[in-house]
């Protein structure tokens, strides 16, 4: 409790002494390294000044931030009122992802605890925010959430959002949360998009907030034959998920057949979701002679195809790609992919984007694919909380460094920030 005090009353003295700053502010959906630090990093590409929550004031499996420490937090960041400030609603309102599926607070206390927003708004400050609807069957008041959703939906149609994103969280068949979701569209206001997903959409806020622009996208699938396959956590075929994260992160996707989608693109995304992996590096390649491109690695959930990426490191090609997923979900993947080449866009600092393509590898490719596996076999996952599973996993990873993309990276530090093997965090230092 001193610590706690302390802490707010020190955010309070910073509020009234710092002057005006040109910071982007991200409040994060929880600790992770994919809903924080990543969004971060991308945003990072193209503004000299990020101000994220940090971890510890941020919601993890067993703890949600505490809601009074996190408006000190935001409180505190004294910027521009013109610039925007991108935030998840389900922190603010719940403690985070994990806690907006289980926590007792209800309807009305979590409306309150999202006031806060109303006053920047009414400041002039433009806010990018999202909210999700939680998955089945651990949501244990589907209708608390749906009713602060329905709210939040009102606060876009008063202005109070200059976007809100609204999306579902892993939604395996008979999840109730698409058809939750086709329900609130019907009434949606202009700036409000509904879609799947969870811990890519601040990235994705990140590309609408920090590259405005609209930009064209061409699509490419590995294996045409299965782009309407219906996609496993998200209720919906796969060319649908691309479409709607295309426009998540303000890329316009011509459907299939229209002419204009043959077209050369800014951009082109490509879905790598089964088949040949040397063919498919090739015609990646290939691409890459006529344009930028983005690669997301669908094909496995959480996962990277290591044959697929072995073969582009052949062609030396990952450190051409304009960005690369392999992380996560399929939404989770192409959102995060088409995140990041949207700032990418923009104009990036190139030495930025190389390390950035380089943490996007070692984590999606090598510790997905070749890390992870290795670590479950070496500890137990009630161990992966202490000193020793650092060293157990810095040591497994010694024959995958030094990485080079463009730069030569070595492994500088790792750790397990949730306590599993699901997800690790890295820090890489490139080497002269």
């Amino acid at each position: 409790m001193i610590r706690r005090t302390f802490f707010l009353r020190t955010l309070a003295a910073c509020v009234l002494a710092a002057p005006l700053s040109q910071a982007q502010v991200l409040l994060p959906l929880d600790s992770r390294p994919a809903t924080s630090t990543l969004p971060a990093a991308i945003a990072g590409l193209v503004s000299p000044d990020v101000r994220l929550a940090p971890q510890w004031l941020l919601g993890d499996a067993k703890q949600g931030a505490d809601a009074a420490a996190l408006h000190a937090w935001l409180a505190a960041q004294t910027v521009r009122a013109d610039l925007p400030l991108i935030v998840s609603l389900d922190a603010l309102a719940y403690g985070g992802l994990v806690q907006s599926r289980t926590s007792p607070v209800s309807a009305e206390e979590a409306l309150s605890r999202l006031d806060i927003l109303k006053a920047r708004a009414a400041q002039g400050q433009p806010i990018y925010a999202f909210i999700t609807l939680p998955r089945s069957p651990d949501a244990t008041d589907r209708a608390r959430n749906l009713a602060v959703v329905r709210a939040m939906l009102g606060w876009a149609a008063e202005g109070v959002f200059k976007e809100l994103h609204v999306t579902w969280d892993d939604a395996l068949p008979g999840s109730p949360a698409p058809q939750e979701g086709a329900e609130l569209a019907k009434t949606a206001p202009g700036n409000v998009l509904i879609y799947p997903g969870a811990d890519e959409v601040l990235s994705s806020l990140v590309a609408r907030a920090l590259a405005p622009q609209p930009a064209s996208l061409r699509a490419e699938y590995s294996d045409p034959g299965k782009a309407d396959a219906l996609m496993k956590y998200e209720g919906i075929p796969l060319s649908r998920s691309v479409a709607l994260h295309a426009r998540a992160a303000g890329f316009t996707l011509p459907p299939s057949g229209d002419p204009a989608a043959a077209r050369p693109a800014p951009l082109t995304l490509y879905v790598y979701n089964g088949g040949d992996t040397r063919k498919a590096a090739l015609r990646i390649s290939a691409l890459l002679r006529s344009g930028p491109v983005a690669v997301a690695d669908v094909n496995a959930v959480n996962q990277g195809n290591s044959k697929l990426w072995a073969d582009l490191s052949t062609l030396r090609r990952p450190a051409n790609l304009a960005a690369l997923a392999a992380w996560g979900t399929p939404g989770n993947n192409i959102g995060s992919a088409l995140a990041h080449a949207k700032i990418w866009l923009s104009g990036a600092d190139p030495i930025k984007q190389d390390a950035l393509l380089a943490h996007e590898y070692a984590n999606d490719v090598l510790y997905s694919a070749l890390l992870r596996p290795a670590v479950r076999k070496a500890l137990p996952e009630a161990e992966l909380g202490t000193p020793q599973a650092s060293a157990v996993i810095e040591k497994l990873a010694q024959p995958d460094f030094p990485l080079r993309l463009g730069q030569r990276y070595t492994l500088d530090s790792a750790s397990f920030p949730w306590g599993r093997s699901f997800e690790w965090q890295f820090d890489l230092k490139p080497l002269p």
